[in-house]
């Protein structure tokens, strides 16, 4: 039977899908600390959770650009929660991209946050957990990793940077009792997607939360949320790279 948490960190809980699993995991009776960079939104949430399950959440404001600040907040933060048994990192940022525009300091954001803001995060905490023998890491990828898509060249690429950096981690920890889940979402109805046409097999946000919490709780290596998009990314990576150049995907 999966065991739930007791001690959360959860970066990128000012939105989204952070913010919902923060929720989630608050109302299954664990404490969680939102990290996030704007004050406003992560304080609301915090209200949210703390009206319903009174000193259930803290709030620590950073920008996950700020590596150097990781390693101090970490600490904080484990020292401040008197345990922690999950991380999760659910930042990602993904600015439009015309389709003829080569943008690189958009690219550059995009690999700030979601590849280089992640191995900050979750290298303290594959450290930590490594010399506890115990623990559960998150991270939030997706499955516009999958292939070299068109429409966002550089977030794609980010993704699957994502997802091969927790295979690593994944493969060095196992042995330590440590598990690493990578999750890959199909389109979700958060912030970051409104405005965005062709979104097949969109959820609410609230269902990806619960459903990345079980697959957190049962430690699976990768889970897709929801699970329709796994036979349907055995077919995409299964096209030859000659298709893919003639669909509009």
């Amino acid at each position: 039977m999966a065991k739930p948490f007791s001690h959360a960190i959860v970066v990128g809980a000012s939105s989204g899908i952070g913010a919902e699993i923060a929720r989630e995991l608050a109302a299954r009776g664990c404490r969680v600390e939102l990290v996030a960079r704007r004050a406003a939104e992560l304080d609301a949430v915090a209200a949210s959770i703390n009206a319903a399950a009174p000193e259930r959440a803290s709030t620590y404001v950073h920008d996950v650009t700020r590596y150097d600040d990781v390693p101090g907040m970490f600490e904080q933060i484990r020292r401040d929660l008197g345990g922690l048994d999950l991380v999760v990192y659910a930042v990602g940022v993904m600015p439009p991209i015309g389709e003829r525009e080569y943008a690189f300091a958009k690219d550059h954001a995009i690999l700030a946050v979601n590849v280089l803001g992640a191995i900050a995060w979750l290298n303290a905490a594959a450290a930590w957990f490594e010399s506890a023998g115990a623990g559960t890491i998150v991270g939030i990828s997706s499955i516009a990793g999958e292939r070299g898509r068109r429409g966002n060249p550089v977030y794609a690429a980010s993704k699957a940077a994502l997802t091969t950096y927790l295979e690593a981690l994944r493969n060095r920890l196992a042995r330590r009792g440590v598990a690493v889940v990578t999750v890959k979402p199909g389109p979700v109805a958060t912030p970051m997607t409104v405005g965005l046409s062709r979104l097949p097999f969109v959820i609410p946000v609230d269902r990806a939360a619960r459903e990345i919490l079980a697959a957190a709780e049962r430690g699976v290596p990768t889970a897709y949320v929801p699970r329709v998009w796994r036979p349907l990314m055995v077919l995409i990576r299964s096209l030859p790279s000659a298709l893919m150049r003639r669909l509009d995907i």
